[in-house]
């Protein structure tokens, strides 16, 4: 096929899937419209006000300074680690870190990811998954030098826990007793539709890049943009993150809140490493760590197929499908996520004591 016709197929379906989902977006603006009149549970909640025991700054290995904030006995035998999301904060675990901190399970650490929230910014250069796999190992060593660890990650959070265990697979056993994996991917991540039919796969591939390529070489015109399409921005956060059923209205508000904070170069800049992670060979060394893999059933971003590859590698795992809902499930379904973490904290800790 001659290169202007590949230019003018690949311009026709790029043309097809924007009509496509603008007819869609459409649609759903109108009821999401609807759905704010509808009384909202979380309406209220201050997501980014948390108060911490201890906020403290560790430098990962290239200098970059990683915002960190701890809650519970410094000393504690048992310190759990959440690691957010791609264009999130450490506040995405508002509803882990208010339920958790009632009944301190020992110490709790959140981390913004690097060039996310309060840390600092990364080169373009190190914007990569075994990169922020490093910076974990940092968090671990300078937070929890002692006693033992639950990793807790959720999408790129459950992504830089598999790069640890690539890098530093004697920690897990001895150290790291407990490991959640939620709504993540160990790669293959090129091949999701995000919802829409298969057959627009091959435009995913091919638009996305120039895409981002547009938002590395021209950010002011991607955020002006992005200022000017604010009402969009909330039916495509409800749409990618949330399940087909009544999403609260202000946990939309604040998936979007949070894309708006994070600047679109570092959108750009995290693309390719997406495109290239790929952790399936290494999963085995979580076998024999109390491991539990959760996913919403309408997970759009990370779909469910790749839980179910990532528990298939991991014979001891624990999968959970929660029905209904999407992406953002320990926002969406956060008292269902609560529970399942709590009785992962259980088994490892009974698991370590049989074993001490």
């Amino acid at each position: 096929m001659s290169r202007r016709r590949q230019v003018g197929l690949l311009g026709g379906l790029a043309g097809a899937v924007a009509v496509g989902a603008a007819a869609g977006l459409a649609a759903e603006r109108y009821a999401v419209g609807r759905s704010r009149l509808a009384p909202d549970p979380a309406a209220g909640e201050d997501f980014f006000a948390a108060a911490s025991d201890r906020i403290r700054r560790v430098v990962a290995d290239d200098g970059v300074p990683l915002h960190v904030e701890e809650v519970g006995p410094v000393d504690a035998g048992v310190s759990v680690v959440f690691c957010h999301g791609y264009t999130q904060e450490l506040a995405v675990w508002h509803y882990q870190r208010e339920v958790f901190s009632e009944n301190n399970p020992g110490k709790l650490v959140f981390w913004d990811q690097r060039s996310h929230g309060r840390s600092g910014r990364s080169s373009a250069r190190n914007a990569t998954i075994d990169q922020v796999g490093r910076d974990l190992y940092a968090v671990v060593q300078s937070c929890a030098p002692r006693g033992k660890v639950v990793l807790v990650g959720h999408s790129m959070g459950g992504m830089t826990i598999m790069a640890l265990a690539d890098q530093h697979p004697e920690l897990f056993g001895p150290r790291v007793v407990g490991v959640a994996l939620i709504g993540t991917s160990t790669g293959k991540l090129a091949s999701v539709t995000f919802g829409l039919p298969h057959v627009f796969e091959r435009v995913n591939r091919r638009v996305l890049p120039f895409v981002t390529r547009g938002m590395r070489d021209r950010p002011a015109v991607f955020e002006r943009g992005r200022r000017l399409g604010t009402d969009l921005a909330f039916v495509a956060a409800r749409r990618t993150a949330f399940g087909s059923g009544h999403a609260s209205p202000t946990h939309v508000e604040f998936v979007e809140q949070m894309l708006a904070r994070t600047p679109v170069e570092v959108i750009a800049e995290f693309y390719d490493t997406f495109m290239d992670h790929d952790k399936l060979d290494r999963l085995g060394v979580l076998d024999g760590v109390e491991t539990l893999v959760l996913v919403g059933s309408q997970d759009r971003l990370t779909p469910v197929e790749h839980s179910r590859e990532i528990a298939a590698a991991v014979p001891t795992a624990q999968l959970v499908v929660v029905e209904g809902a999407g992406h953002m499930v320990q926002l969406e379904r956060h008292e269902l996520v609560n529970l399942h973490l709590r009785a992962l904290l259980r088994r490892a800790t009974r698991a370590h004591s049989r074993t001490a």
